[in-house]
């Protein structure tokens, strides 16, 4: 599932993938719904090969969003991601994830994850666990 939705570097956001083209991919936001063309030029990481750094071994970022989804409820994060100061935010994250790598991961990278899990879930996610199709791929 997180195979397809992707992380554009320069744009805001987070994209489906709904076609691929030559030398691009066609992308919808998960915000407004607007497609677009993704270029060869553009950094485009999909969600599904992030991973977050833990004090023992990296772990993937469906289980973090999971994690999240329990905390929350299922509901959008409570903190905002903008304005909270970065004591608040890594608080919140240590509740979430009590093994993070304080030194390896920055308050800015928590804050991505926030944003993430909030469009996410504002676009109907409900579970981030990669189906077993995708898991044999």
């Amino acid at each position: 599932m997180l195979k397809n939705i992707l992380a554009i570097t320069g744009k805001p956001g987070l994209y489906r993938l709904v076609n691929r083209g030559t030398n691009m991919l066609i992308v919808e936001s998960l915000l407004d719904g607007k497609r677009m063309p993704s270029y060869a030029r553009d950094k485009i990481s999909s969600l599904a090969d992030v991973s977050m750094y833990t004090t023992g071994d990296d772990i993937e970022l469906w289980k973090v969003l999971e994690a999240v989804y329990k905390k929350e409820d299922g509901k959008a994060c409570a903190i905002d991601h903008k304005k909270a100061d970065n004591k608040t935010v890594q608080a919140w994250f240590t509740e979430v994830l009590p093994e993070w790598d304080q030194d390896r991961v920055y308050p800015s990278d928590i804050r991505k994850l926030i944003s993430w899990y909030n469009i996410l879930v504002g676009a109907g996610f409900t579970s981030f666990e990669p189906k077993e199709e995708e898991a044999a791929e």
